[in-house]
């Protein structure tokens, strides 16, 4: 059988392999972070936010509508794009080992040995194999995300050069180029991760076509693909873009005409460019003006997949991000602007300060009412004191609010305000940015997984391990000593680091037979690895693990574990025939690599039984009264809901409203119209008072007057005074609105209030006249002051939720939170209970809570035995499990003891311990806290038995967590461990108070005294 035969068959045998593997193990919903959020958009053909990826969407919506099944099954269907596709890049990375195999070890193909095929087929199959069941590509597989489809186009594009090469001396053969600028062009619709094998691929032109191949010219050709590189990112596709906005202001604002005109008269000059540049070149002979000219086209062509967001942003669906109906709009959702800017080459860091910020590029705006481009503010360039401003700035700080400051301080050693140095910003790069955010990455997938907490920089999460002992001891202390819940986490992968080993071996025998295919595949493994640590420049700490960023770089890595086999195949040779050496190098690498990843990594890979996205968001909705208003905070409350709306029709009459949304106008704008049942947010603004910059941030300024004025005002009248513009700060700060006090009221109409059941009937007697709260912010952001007008114009109109307590507190209103599940609820009863403390349940609406929890909460599959649950997922478990434990708590406090044990048990047996036991160790020992309300639950609830199991088990983990702290050196014992030992102690001590005071000991003491009592009693007689 011909080489080209067995090639394509085995290829589409493993192909056929990751395809099952992938489909039995994906995710059986939407998933979190962004996946709720792309499937809803893909279900619709909605915009999803900057940059998009429109290619994605119209291949979602075909598998929904050509595979059907309903909208209970469109996330399915979604999961099986990502399936297919990581299936099929594990096809071409097949094609791409054997390719570099053939050539390193056949001269002539049509007189391949049995030994050589056997040989190549088996670095193929191993290194095809391992990458299928790599950590972060499989995540990626087995989700409704763009990262699968990315990974699709970088093996398709590096594959299409690999076939140029074969093809470079025949005819015609540069079509493969522009085959691969038209996926370039597609996949800039997937994700810009695509763009970055252009230096590899130039690289491979070079080589091929080069009569005489130089370090020099090795070196501008690396230079050229940099450039080249840059011109596709910059130019391609966000000059074209922003040109085209240009003109249509133009043509818009000057010349009158409609929108859209100077846009189409830009493509008409630009086509007309290419037409004329084609023929100039056809007719001259120039051949590579000519390939670069069809290149730019096809590219172009590619890239015009996000003429679709345009059209159907104009179609104003649920989900618009950014609103983007007009070219401007398109170039800014490209810039991604909304995310602003960090320091690359030269800039600040962390400490420094702004003195000033200057006016950068004004922002039009399409406005249908007078037909014309209008600025809405302009883009503020931040200016720092040049005395804070170095070269290679590493440790900056964007301005947000996730303690980077101490996070920085902390890592390298900085007390408050030390001004970092350059060894600093190095220090940051080499041990975070590379050490921490990519190599243990990189170890994760070759070498082993410690467990899935997320790592902030100490010994106990989220490390790479072996699986060897004394290694991994040395490294992070004595891994036997670990709590049992770490230590048997499905996500601890121990790989022995053999595959790492088996491609060190790879990329040194390719390395030694053929430098330039090294430097190729090198370039593609550089280029999607470490050039994007140093592009991205990754502050601290991240709020997710980033390991799917750097999977192009560990499809590099796969060649090489591929290759590896060669070297253990020629190591065989030496000892034994060639046809045993080959097979058994194949069977010895199939087995101690890739036969090890999949057994250690299928179970905390297997999604197929876990619901808890989709579960989730129906139970925060459910929580929910008809026609709520209820405010979200983050990705995870936010995207699942959308997707539950949106495609399965969960509570479409909730108007989900982001706060970190609410802070831009076009968003704003939005929740002005009625969504599926959803009426319109009320305001009491016009879009006038928000539109672009108009109060971003409002100072609290007191006046002279008022400085200790103990009087609260009408929200609606301090509403009103902000959005005035007679009323403004004096010059220089004339442009900013300001209000005068922090004392506060929105009035109660009770009457109102009753007949919009704000209140349960029960608490109508305890209705204050009006909520009177105290700002404690110097300063109002735009997303505070839309939710303070929403509140003041919505008159108790509608029912306020919130995902979170915190929304509420951080503006004085945390006395006024009614508990109705997963959701709070603003109502005009003043809770004198902290609903924050485990003592207590707070504010509870009891029947309507308990009708949610025990008829229409669901559990994600946590009811099934054997789901995997990761972080995120353990920490909406323990947010259900909460809300179990503080109804049975108010239940108790009414005097329903059984119905409380009712409800704690039903939480019990749906959220089964094997997939999240009560005591987990968490950063901060979070879980470990939230079960602490569950066991107060049971003890005050009479179950004292339940009480004393779960508290012996979390008693038990805190133990186990004290023993692994004190066998750590100093070395390794980080503060946040330390802190978490303290807090260990700190739950043993408050479980073994409760134990004495409520346990079954303490049963036990009140039975014999009784007893005792009572034959005292019997004696007297």
């Amino acid at each position: 059988m011909s080489y080209k035969r067995v090639n394509n068959i085995t290829g589409w045998i493993i192909c056929g392999i990751a395809c099952t593997v992938y489909i039995l193990t994906r995710e059986a919903t939407a998933s979190f972070w962004d996946c709720g959020e792309f499937i809803s958009a893909a279900y619709k053909l909605q915009v999803p936010h900057a940059p998009g990826a429109p290619l994605v969407l119209l291949l979602d919506r075909l598998f929904i509508v050509l595979f059907g099944g309903g909208p209970h099954t469109a996330a399915l269907k979604v999961n099986l794009v990502s399936a297919l596709a990581s299936g099929f890049t594990i096809l071409f990375l097949f094609w791409t080992i054997t390719h570099f195999a053939k050539k390193l070890l056949v001269k002539d193909e049509s007189t391949i040995s049995t030994e050589k095929m056997i040989a190549m087929m088996g670095a193929g199959v191993v290194g095809a194999l391992a990458f299928t069941f790599s950590d972060s590509f499989w995540f990626s597989a087995v989700e409704g995300e763009v990262y699968a489809l990315s990974s699709f186009f970088t093996a398709v594009i590096f594959w299409a050069m690999l076939k140029w090469e074969n093809q470079a001396d025949q005819p015609h053969a540069d079509r493969w180029i522009v085959l691969m600028a038209f996926m370039i062009g597609l996949a800039i619709g997937v994700h810009l991760l695509c763009i970055l094998t252009i230096p590899a691929v130039v690289m491979l032109y070079y080589f091929r076509k080069s009569k005489k191949v130089s370090i020099k010219g090795a070196i501008w050709i690396f230079l050229l693909g940099c450039l080249i590189t840059g011109v596709v990112q910059k130019v391609v596709i966000q000059y074209t873009v922003e040109a085209a906005g240009y003109f249509d202001v133009f043509f818009v604002n000057s010349l009158h005409l409609p929108f859209n005109s100077g846009s189409y008269f830009f493509l008409l000059i630009a086509a007309i460019l290419i037409i004329i540049g084609l023929r100039y070149s056809h007719r001259k002979k120039k051949h590579f003006l000519h390939l670069g000219i069809l290149c730019i086209l096809f590219m172009l062509i590619g890239y015009s997949s996000y003429f679709t967001t345009l059209i159907r942003a104009n179609a104003m669906p649920a989900i618009n991000m950014q609103n983007v109906d007009d070219p401007m709009a398109l170039d800014n959702y490209l810039n991604r602007s909304q995310y602003g800017d960090w320091p690359l080459i030269h800039g600040q860091d962390f400490t420094a300060k702004p003195v000033r910020y200057d006016k950068g590029a004004p922002n039009y705006e399409s406005d249908d009412s007078t037909g014309r481009y209008v600025i809405r503010g302009y883009s503020m360039n931040a200016v720092y004191d040049l005395a804070d401003e170095h070269w290679f700035p590493r440790v900056w700080d964007n301005g947000g609010d996730r303690g980077q400051s101490q996070f920085y301080g902390q890592w390298l050693g900085l007390s408050q305000n030390e001004k970092p140095s350059s060894f600093d910003n190095l220090n940051w790069l080499v041990t975070y940015q590379v050490g921490w955010m990519y190599m243990r990455y990189f170890l994760w997938n070759f070498s082993g997984r410690q467990n899935d907490v997320q790592g902030y920089g100490d010994v106990r999460d989220g490390n790479w391990i072996t699986g060897i002992h004394f290694i991994d001891n040395l490294r992070l202390g004595d891994q036997s000593k670990m709590p049992d819940n770490l230590k048997h986490n499905k996500a601890n992968n121990k790989l022995y680091g053999l595959p790492f080993l088996l491609g060190l071996f790879g990329l040194f025998f390719q390395l030694n037979r053929s430098k330039r295919d090294f430097l190729v595949a090198f370039l593609l493994f550089f280029f999607t690895g470490l050039a994007i640590v140093l592009y991205l420049n990754q502050s601290g700490p991240q709020p997710r693990e980033r390991d799917y960023a750097f999977v192009g770089s560990f499809y590099a890595f796969a060649i090489w574990i591929g290759l590896g086999v060669l070297s253990v195949f020629q190591f065989f040779k030496k000892k034994t025939s060639g046809k045993i050496s080959a097979v058994l190098a194949s069977l010895i690498c199939l087995l101690l690599v890739p036969v090890i990843m999949g057994f250690q990594e299928w179970n905390d890979h297997d999604r197929s039984q876990k619901t808890l996205a989709r579960d989730v968001a129906a139970d925060y909705l459910e929580s929910c009264k008809p026609n709520a208003i209820l405010f979200t905070e983050g990705d995870n409350d936010t995207y699942p809901l959308w997707y539950a709306q949106e495609v399965e029709g969960i509570r479409p009459d909730v108007r989900v409203v982001n706060m970190s949304l609410l802070g831009v106008d076009w968003y704003i704008n939005d929740l002005r119209y009625k969504i599926n049942q959803a009426p319109p947010v009320p305001m009491s603004w016009s879009p006038a008072k928000y539109a672009g910059d108009a109060r971003n941030y409002i100072p609290y300024v007191p006046s002279e007057s008022n400085t200790a004025d103990s009087q609260y005002y009408n929200l609606q009248d301090i509403m009103a005074f902000i959005g005035n513009d007679q009323y403004k700060l004096p010059a220089p700060n004339n442009e900013l609105n300001y209000y005068p006090t922090k004392n506060m009221f929105i009035p109660v109409n009770k009457q109102e209030a009753i007949k919009n059941q704000v209140v349960p009937v029960s608490d109508t007697g305890f209705m204050v006249d009006a909520v009177t709260f105290t700002m404690p912010k110097e300063v109002l952001y735009k997303n505070t002051l839309m939710l303070l007008n929403i509140i003041a114009a919505n008159k108790w109109g509608r029912p306020l939720y919130f995902t979170s307590p915190t929304t509420l507190s951080r503006i004085g209103l945390g006395s006024y939170l009614e508990t109705d599940g997963l959701t709070y609820r603003l109502v005009p009863v003043r809770s004198e209970k902290n609903s924050n403390t485990i003592l207590s349940a707070g504010n509870v609406n009891t029947a309507f809570m308990y009708d949610n929890l025990m008829h229409k909460f669901k559990f994600g599959g946590a009811q099934i035995p054997g789901t995997y649950f990761d972080e995120p997922n353990r920490r909406m478990l323990i947010g259900i499990r909460n809300a179990f434990a503080k109804l049975g708590i108010a239940l108790v406090e009414e005097g329903k003891k059984d119905s409380a044990i009712q409800v704690l048990n039903y939480c019990d047996k749906h959220i089964l311990q094997g997939n999240y036991p009560y005591a987990f160790t968490s950063p901060g020992n979070n879980d470990n806290i939230g079960s602490l309300q569950t066991v107060y639950a049971y003890y005050i609830a009479g179950d004292s038995l339940k009480g004393d199991e779960i508290a012996n088990q979390i008693i038990n983990d805190c133990r186990q967590q004290g023993d692994y702290y004190n066998s750590l050196s100093p070395r390794l014992l980080s503060p946040t461990l330390m802190q978490d030992a303290q807090s260990a102690n700190a739950i043993i001590a408050q479980l073994e108070e409760w134990k004495r005071t409520f346990g079954m000991e303490s049963k036990k003491v009140k039975e014999m005294r009784e007893k005792l009592n009572t034959t005292e009693t019997d004696s007297l007689r």
